[in-house]
């Protein structure tokens, strides 16, 4: 397979020069006569450079000169065609290969005219760490770097915390951090209120600790049946026993277990392993309705509403959208769809190479499949009626406040910003931004205060560092004429008053960027909700919307949401530095031996305790690095 990386050869270009003045038709021609007749993708740019299509061929010959000959093309083909300026081309060993790496160049180049997931984090997952004496129970996102058994995906966080809730119940698995297990002598909390063993301190035997972990395995490998018999079992042979307290421990457990199958809906019997993908479109839109089953249970639900064209198939949208969705997550044995997807042989051949064993997808026409699918159809179906809703609502509010705030038109990005910290410590910058489809978190900004003139708890000297430093960054991505990682907002709006809208126009005229609106939002006398005053440039006096107004509830909404996001930034920060150890401070002292110390000396505090030759016996610590843990203690 080719690497996703590759890049067209010297032959596939065309000369700038020349590029310049020629356009679209007769553009693509030229490259066409200079194709081959092999596999591969192209990419098709603007004249500012943006990506506005990304295709694959079995032949990139064939392919590339159906564009110049105006071979079925639709309206928004037509005019991507009439846009392109310049394209490139990476040719790959097969058709699997340039599908894969066409998934790819999707994802990475979010190109204007192509079917597009827009919502693609990672699914959080529970592992069971394996790198450690006592396993340790956990939720996980992202790669799967650490040694463990991985259990997923979980369609949400919360999904992910209640089953972990109800494992630590169940098999009583340590949750904390090595570093903390580490410097036990006696048990925790969660010992106490029975959601661990305490392996730490030795409560219970490494083979007895093992066995839970194995049960909790089989647990969520689907075996929970005979882990809740033989559970049953030991409860009522603990009970024959008369050891009453032994037998209501394990009949919590049983409870615990049973209640997992309780909380999940829509358990099919005959389905062990499997995503379940439905889509509904309808006037330009679409939502896709992914469901998860794994070990026979249902893991949750999500939805997705990606960006189509009123042209595309159903088996065009479903296809891209699967492609996408697997490029960077484990992929099941089995996938069912509501509709068949373009190419899907091909895509169970890429989907079968990258994950190493076979891959069906599959419609189904009757029975229990058949019926999933019909609940996620629903439930796709169902989604899209209330996003086009809340859809038509928002463009109302956007009309609310472009006439509110006398905008040219209704905003497409609205930023908002607002500060957090406490006496001036942690201080923390936070933009939120919202727009048409709601809040885009995902453009969310926060930023640390950095400025070491500032006097602790000036608001306006941190809004001018946020301000400056989001503003100068915008300028100078638009002057390089890339990509711009956030684009110029619509309108600004400031948690604050004259004050903070006076510092604002002074950093934005600097900055050569006064044409964008910025509007401060004071809270009302006591700070009561509905009472807000709104500071419009170069007005003589703020002004009050109506207090039932919609209008008015919407910047609410906006402005708490803006709170809320520097608020918990600030937070996380100061927990940061509340759990942060001395160690971290002195050169030398990596994750290891700073591992080796707290296992040696037990805490930071026995560190600063120890002489120099005391360091010296910690494997790893030589004298110089000794002396200078010793040093650094008694400054």
């Amino acid at each position: 397979m080719s690497d996703p990386t590759d890049t067209p050869t010297p032959d596939n270009h065309l000369p700038v020069t020349e590029a310049a003045a020629l356009r679209a038709a007769e553009l693509i021609k030229f490259h066409a006569a200079r194709l081959p007749d092999a596999p591969g993708v192209y990419r098709m740019y603007g004249e500012d450079g943006e990506c506005l299509y990304v295709g694959k061929a079995r032949s990139l010959k064939k392919r590339v000169i159906q564009y110049a000959q105006g071979r079925f093309h639709t309206n928004r083909i037509a005019t991507m065609v009439d846009l392109t300026r310049s394209m490139e081309f990476a040719s790959t060993r097969t058709e699997t290969d340039a599908l894969l790496l066409e998934i790819n160049l999707i994802k990475q180049l979010k190109p204007r005219f192509n079917v597009l997931l827009r919502d693609d984090k990672s699914f959080p997952e529970i592992v069971i760490r394996r790198d450690h004496a006592a396993p340790q129970l956990r939720k996980h996102r992202g790669a799967h770097t650490i040694k463990g058994d991985y259990f997923g995906p979980f369609a949400s966080a919360g999904a992910v915390n209640r089953t972990l809730n109800t494992l630590q119940k169940a098999f009583l698995i340590r949750s904390c951090s090595d570093s903390v297990y580490d410097s036990r002598t006696r048990p925790c909390m969660l010992h106490q209120i029975r959601r661990c063993a305490a392996p730490c301190t030795g409560l219970i035997a490494a083979d007895d600790y093992a066995l839970l972990v194995d049960e909790a395995e089989a647990f969520l490998r689907g075996k929970s049946r005979a882990v809740m018999a033989r559970m049953s079992e030991q409860m009522q042979a603990a009970s024959d026993d008369m050891e009453f307290e032994l037998a209501a421990r394990l009949r919590d457990r049983i409870r615990a277990l049973a209640s997992v199958a309780q909380e999940t809906t829509v358990n099919p019997e005959t389905l062990e392993e499997a995503d379940v993908f439905a889509l509904h479109a309808e006037g330009g839109q679409a939502c896709v309705q992914v469901f998860f089953f794994r070990a026979g249970q249902n893991w949750g639900n999500r939805a997705y509403f990606p960006r189509i064209d009123k042209s595309d198939t159903d088996a065009e949208v479903m296809g891209a959208f699967i492609g996408q969705f697997y490029d960077d997550k484990p992929i099941p044995k089995l996938i069912l769809v509501s509709h068949a997807p373009f190419e899907i042989e091909l895509l169970e051949e890429a989907f079968s190479m990258k994950g190493g064993r076979k891959v069906e997808i599959a419609k189904p026409q009757r029975g229990e499949k058949r019926g999933l699918v019909d609940e996620a159809l629903t439930n796709a179906r169902e989604a899209l009626g209330r996003r086009m809703a809340e859809g038509s609502a928002q463009a109302k509010l956007l009309a609310g406040v472009a006439e509110a705030f006398k905008l040219d038109g209704p905003p497409e990005r609205i930023e908002v910003y607002d500060n957090s910290h406490i006496m001036g410590t942690n201080a923390v910058g936070g933009m939120i931004v919202a727009g048409p489809e709601g809040f885009q978190k995902n453009q969310y900004r926060k930023f640390n205060i950095k400025g070491t003139d500032l006097t602790p708890g000036d608001d306006f000297g941190m809004m001018k560092e946020v301000l400056r430093r989001r503003f100068s960054r915008l300028v100078k991505e638009e002057e390089a004429g890339g990509d711009v990682s956030a684009p110029r907002p619509d309108l600004v709006l400031l948690d604050g008053g004259a004050g903070q809208l006076s510092v604002a126009l002074e950093i934005m005229a600097d900055l050569g960027v006064d044409d964008i609106p910025v509007v401060g939002v004071a809270k009302g006398p006591d700070r009561d909700a509905g009472l807000e005053r709104f500071f419009l440039p170069g007005a003589a006096a703020p002004f009050m919307l109506e207090p039932r107004s919609p209008i008015l509830y919407y910047l609410q909404r906006l402005r708490d949401e803006a709170h809320r996001f520097a608020i918990g930034t600030h937070r996380a920060k100061r927990s940061k530095e509340m759990v942060k150890n001395p160690l971290d401070e002195i050169e030398g002292v990596g994750p290891g031996r700073k591992k080796a110390l707290l296992h040696a000396f037990g805490s930071a505090r026995g560190v600063s305790r120890a002489s120099v030759e005391d360091l010296m016996k910690v494997a790893g610590v030589n004298e110089p690095l000794a002396r200078r843990v010793f040093d650094f203690f008694r400054k």
